[in-house]
């Protein structure tokens, strides 16, 4: 890649560093979707040697983990919860879009990485989607109580179960964030 064309995308992406997401870290500062990008990240690369991710290319796991949210970038953040079918379409057309002036083999790469993310039909799509499902999960239990809206009470226990049966590990930690969840909000 062209470093004209490198300085532009860092530029875009630098964004995220200060669009927000729905929660608050645990200092009560507004996550940002860089915050929450980084350590679904790193989530992924610290699978790579459990047993129940061998099966799968965690390497390219990790590309979709930093790739994921960068339509944000042009959209902002919207929680799932308010985010609606025409939302996403815009957000996934306007990434398309930018994805589609990179220069080779960046584009073909990334324009590949985001199909097989929208169709969740490899078993490396369906251990990012359940990675971001489960760092949304983590953070949101992070938030102060004073912060959650009252659907969310609910919502924290229910979102993203589908997307745990890829891997029996993904059942664990998924078993320790409900009771993280549980005890914070007194529902034992």
């Amino acid at each position: 890649m062209r470093p004209e064309m490198l300085l532009d995308v860092l530029k875009q992406i630098g964004k995220l560093k200060t669009e927000k997401r729905h929660c608050f870290t645990e200092e009560g500062r507004k996550e940002s979707v860089a915050d929450h990008t980084f350590r679904l990240a790193l989530m992924a690369m610290l699978l790579r040697e459990e047993p129940d991710f061998q099966d799968f290319d965690m390497n390219k796991v990790l590309r979709m983990c930093l790739i994921h949210d960068l339509g944000e970038s042009f959209t902002g953040d919207i929680p799932a919860f308010e985010k609606s079918e025409a939302d996403e379409k815009k957000e996934d057309r306007r990434l398309i879009e930018w994805v589609e002036s990179f220069e080779e083999p960046v584009r073909s790469e990334w324009l590949g990485l985001l199909d097989e993310m929208d169709g969740l039909k490899t078993g490396e799509a369906k251990v990012y989607k359940a990675l971001d499902r489960l760092e949304a999960l983590i953070a949101h239990d992070e938030s102060d109580l004073a912060t959650w809206l009252p659907l969310e009470y609910d919502l924290q226990l229910t979102y993203g179960q589908e997307n745990m049966t890829i891997a029996p590990y993904f059942m664990k930690l998924r078993k320790l964030i409900d009771d993280w969840t549980r005890e914070k909000t007194g529902r034992t």
